[in-house]
């Protein structure tokens, strides 16, 4: 069963990217080794083919380049408008993404696809707009060459000494629906430069001196066609994998990431690795202690590396602790990691007695794995790994601290005083100052107070309490082994416990966010509308994050009302809920895709905005306010778990609801099935006596008596009242079905209600002796009255109609507390106990009879109920004392309002 499942999953998962293939548009590369390759030039040519076989083509950008050639090409294509943006006094030239969205073409040609786009624009860069017109199934062509390629972007630096910032994903280049390669050789291309075909001329001269080197080139060349051959190896792979099914490889590549600049080096390096070893690529972060004191600048290149790693489809992993090589190894063997790319400075050893290095240790803890390290070629940056090997680092000495450490300081020398005063040992008075030590590195935040504790407390030993006292020498030549020993036990003790509490502060800190997460599980499991998986799945995102939270839930395909929660229970700032910012979660919700603050798309927003989704649905967006200080990995890992819980409850909550919405329709499509069933044959009876009786009046009228003729007239009157009541209870029952039962309530007398109805019930009444009797003279009751006149209608008439002539129906009010009582007893045989929890039921008759046989749909108790239980009331049915039935039912009571 569960391979079945499986095969299932993996067949709807099949259908589902097959059918986002078919609305998204195609991507299509002309790429290069070097600019004057003639990528534009090929792109145009291909343009010009398209529209000759009738597709709607047009030129969204193609950069300006001083080439006639390629400029001759743009006649006869429609040319889209570029926008132009101010900056730093001059204006820029940029595609207009907007307009090509309204225009939407077929097919649009889009030039540099590796592009900076200018500040203010919608997204950073220009794949990211080449990403909005696919997702908006227009087809594009693009250019780019193979220093924008992002992992390739260190190795062409190696080659040219030009370090390329205008970079795309390799996931951009590998999912392109085609890739053209525009080749040319290299020699050739140095002609075309010199000629002035590429570049002016005093740009030509320096090129061909410096970049354009025949070199340079033909290294370029290879590296695109191996690029290119990857390309397909990879496309090759991918599609013998759909067909025979998953590919399984033991190698997993892990990288760790730090703010060193030399970093995305070595993420780019186990990027290719893990490309070429059809790998799973895993970028780890090990925060220690030093990461709260780690600098501005540092932290904002740790992000830009955690951004590049994700990027190159590394899966981002954080964990905690002191011992980085310890952390990164036990990773490692957790995670089968096979491989580990690390970088190494070139420099030496600075000394005989250093200690090992990180990548020394990690070799150490790690002999089984293979270890791949990356030479640190750039210029000299002390790493946030590197810093916390280094010791102590900035520091910045707090008051309170201070003052913690001098505190016990003195009460550690009291006791000591106290010590000495009652002749206790020396090792007493030094295990006093080694727990005062220990207590400094407890209470305070820095082990450097602890450090200067340490020493202080020697001195204050050997100042104090030695002889000579209140002097630094000391006669007896054991004393300095003794302070020695008391120095090292004081700061080795110190130093532990400083340790410890980081490692607890980690440890309390990974666990909080944890349990954020599995508590999170546990209460959506638990909430069962909408309403309150927003408000549970907000609540514990405030939790975690500390920041304020808008929730857009998404209702009919549009953003619904946003809903607000900020940590400190205050109104969250209104800017946070303007036009702009709305407009940014507007397009997250259109796009699927994360946009807005610490993001390349809407970077100007407040806020950073997810979809809460599962695959392509969207259930909401929620925007986080982002100050100076941006999401961790490890708390933007936290936060996409917690967003797909809550994606899945409100998927499940919609699944349920629109189940019970099928249920009732059901239901009704049945119900109006029998409906007309019974219809069909019970009013075939009256109508047909109806029919009969008017025709003999009609032709022999004259010769019947008056007895006979009013007993006709009789027989007339009951059945069209009988039909009367029927098609009452008909749209009674229809308006229930369609949820249009409306009640108008108002203050109605019960006494004059109760009259109303029984001007109404069936004539054979006159048979039966019907009483009414009221407790009070006045009871007022809040009701529909013309709904309450239908229910005692029915419950009357279903007395007349199951008790013999001559019984006795009496209908009794009262008022207890808010409610109305109304009870409507018969003394006839009664209703046997089996049948009394089907009375109430729809199409039900009593004695047995089934519900179409005549004048006996089972509709006037289904619908006294409906009535009885939309005006927030009750009713129910009892025996008689000593035989018969009682029907009672609840109705809300109403206050008499006396004006003087």
């Amino acid at each position: 069963m569960s391979e079945n499942n499986l095969m299932a999953d993996k067949l709807l998962k099949a259908i589902q990217e097959e059918e986002r293939d078919k609305t998204r548009g195609h991507l299509k590369i002309f790429f290069g080794y070097a600019a004057g390759v003639g990528k534009t030039y090929a792109m145009l040519k291909a343009a010009h083919e398209a529209k000759q076989r009738g597709i709607d083509v047009i030129a969204g950008y193609i950069e300006p380049h001083a080439r006639p050639k390629t400029a001759a090409l743009l006649h006869g294509l429609e040319v889209l408008p570029s926008k132009s943006v101010p900056y730093n006094g001059i204006t820029l030239r940029e595609f207009d993404i907007d307009a090509a969205l309204q225009r939407k073409p077929q097919l649009i040609l889009v030039d540099e696809l590796a592009h900076t786009n200018a500040d203010g624009s919608r997204h950073a860069k220009r794949y990211q707009d080449i990403k909005e017109l696919l997702y908006a199934g227009i087809d594009v062509y693009t250019t780019v060459n193979v220093q924008h390629i992002e992992s390739l972007n260190d190795m062409v630096a190696s080659i040219t000494g030009v370090f390329v910032r205008e970079r795309i994903p390799d996931s951009i280049f590998d999912q392109a629906d085609q890739v053209e390669l525009v080749d040319i050789e290299p020699q050739e291309l140095i002609e075309r430069l010199k000629e002035g075909n590429v570049y002016r001329e005093s740009q030509a001269k320096r090129a061909v001196n410096n970049f354009f080197t025949v070199e340079n080139l033909t290294a370029l060349r290879e590296i695109a066609l191996r690029r290119c051959a990857d390309r397909v190896n990879i496309l090759t792979e991918n599609s013998r994998i759909k067909s025979h099914g998953d590919y399984h490889t033991d190698e997993h590549i892990l990288v760790c990431l730090s703010s060193s600049p030399s970093n995305a080096k070595l993420i780019r390096t186990a990027a290719r690795m893990a490309n070429a070893f059809r790998s799973d690529f895993t970028a780890l972060f090990v925060e220690t202690p030093a990461f709260s004191a780690m600098k501005a600048e540092d932290k904002k290149r740790l992000q830009d590396n955690v951004h590049l790693a994700r990027q190159l489809g590394a899966k981002i992993e954080t964990v905690y602790g002191d011992d980085i090589p310890l952390q990164v190894a036990e990773f490692a063997r957790l995670s089968g990691v096979s491989k580990i790319v690390i970088g190494r400075s070139v420099a030496a050893k600075e000394h005989l007695f250093s200690k090992p290095t990180l990548t020394e240790k990690l070799i150490a803890h790690a002999p089984n794995l293979d270890v791949h390290i990356i030479p640190d070629t750039t210029s000299p940056h002390v790493s946030y790994y590197a810093k916390k090997s280094k010791g102590i680092r900035r520091l910045v000495f707090s008051p309170a601290d201070l003052a913690k450490s001098i505190g016990i300081l003195i009460a550690t020398t009291s006791i000591g005083f106290l010590f000495q005063k009652l002749g206790f040992a020396e090792a007493n008075i030094i295990t006093v100052y080694v727990l005062g030590v220990l207590l400094t590195s407890a209470i305070t935040t820095h082990r450097i107070y602890s450090l200067i504790s340490s020493i202080v407390s020697v001195l204050l030993f050997n100042f104090l309490f030695t002889v000579p006292r209140f002097s630094l020498e000391a006669y007896d030549q054991g004393y300095p082994v003794t302070f020695i020993i008391m120095f090292l036990a004081a700061l080795l003790t110190g130093s532990l416990a400083t340790q410890l509490k980081n490692h607890a502060k980690q440890s309390a800190q990974a666990a909080y966010r944890t349990k954020v997460l599995f508590d999170t599980n546990q209460i959506l499991q638990q909430e069962k509308n909408q309403e309150d998986i927003i408000s549970a799945t907000s609540r514990q995102l405030v939790k975690l994050l500390g920041r304020g939270i808008v929730f857009y839930p998404v209702e009919n395909g549009l953003l619904g009302e946003a809903r607000t929660f900020s940590p400190d229970g205050n109104v969250l700032d209104n800017s946070c809920l303007s036009v702009n910012e709305k407009g940014v979660a507007k397009w997250v919700l259109k796009n699927n895709k994360h946009a807005g603050a610490t993001t390349d798309t809407l970077s100007d927003a407040k806020c950073l905005y997810l979809a809460v989704r599962i695959m392509d649905r969207v259930y909401g967006v929620v925007g986080i306010v982002i100050g100076e200080q941006p999401l961790d990995a490890f708390e933007n890992s936290i936060l996409l778990s917690i967003l797909g819980e809550c994606a899945m409850s409100l998927e499940n909550e919609k699944n349920v609801r629109e189940k019970e919405e099928a249920a009732i329709l059901a239901r009704n499509e049945q119900l109006r099935a029998n409906l007309l069933r019974a219809i069909s044959h019970d009013l075939r009876t009256p109508l047909t006596s109806i029919s009969g009786n008017a025709s003999n009046l009609l032709s022999n009228g004259k010769s019947f008596d008056e007895d006979t003729k009013l007993q006709l007239y009789t027989d007339i009157y009951d059945d069209s009242m009988w039909l009367i009541n029927l098609v009452e209870n008909l749209l009674a029952v229809t308006r229930i079905e369609e949820g249009r039962l409306n009640i108008r309530a108002s203050a109605n007398l019960i006494d004059e209600v109760i009259a109303e109805a029984l001007h109404h019930v069936n004539r054979k009444s006159v048979e039966h002796c019907i009483t009414v009797k009221h407790e009070e003279d006045f009871i007022l009751a809040k009701i529909d009255a013309r709904l309450i006149v239908q229910v005692i209608i029915n419950i009357v008439d279903n007395a007349i109609k199951y008790t013999p002539k001559g019984s006795h129906i009496q209908i009794k009010t009262r008022k207890q507390d808010e409610h109305v009582i109304v009870t409507v007893a018969d003394d006839g045989e009664g209703i046997p106990d089996e049948l009394k929890p089907k009375v109430f039921d729809m199409f039900y008759s009593g004695a047995n009879k089934i519900a179409d046989s005549r004048r006996s749909l089972g509709l006037g108790l289904s619908l006294c109920k409906s009535i009885i239980h939309a005006h927030g009331g009750t009713i129910s049915v009892s025996d008689n004392i000593p035989h018969g039935t009682v029907f009672t039912f609840t109705l809300p009571a109403e206050e008499a309002q006396i004006y003087e």
